[in-house]
């Protein structure tokens, strides 16, 4: 068996923020070499978030509004961890949209569904934050 291991940074320009990272997750898939396995994609930060779903902006739009409704981010005195700072929202928006995804590798390529991209979730932007890509497999 072989395993794989890289990372993908991003730093997005606003707090909150989608990004489509299929095609980073494509190349890491092509120079890994593998053919037949399972590849995992997980947040490092706890403020962001990886998941499956299509890449549609009237969805992204809903997501948005959902989880403001959720977990608003202000007023910021409405949650006790906000102190030194103040992205308890974010810690929450991130819980409920998922750490990781894992996706079959066949013949290749990601195993996907219809439509299905994965996607980075940043809840509390503006700075540098990591990815992991790992795969395993023959």
């Amino acid at each position: 068996m072989t395993s794989y291991r890289n990372e993908l940074w991003f730093s997005t320009s606003r707090r909150r923020e989608l990004v489509n990272i299929t095609p980073e997750v494509n190349a890491c898939l092509a120079e890994s070499g593998i053919k037949e396995g399972l590849c995992l994609v997980n947040a490092m930060h706890i403020t962001a978030s990886v998941f499956v779903n299509d890449n549609e902006s009237g969805l992204h739009a809903d997501f948005e509004k959902w989880l403001e409704k959720l977990a608003p981010e202000k007023p910021y005195s409405q949650y006790a961890h906000n102190g030194f700072e103040d992205n308890a929202d974010a810690h929450l928006k991130r819980t409920v949209m998922g750490r990781e995804v894992v996706v079959a590798v066949t013949e290749g390529r990601l195993d996907f569904g219809p439509w299905e991209c994965i996607f980075y979730g940043e809840f509390d932007g503006k700075r540098k934050k990591r990815v992991l890509v790992k795969i395993i497999g023959e």
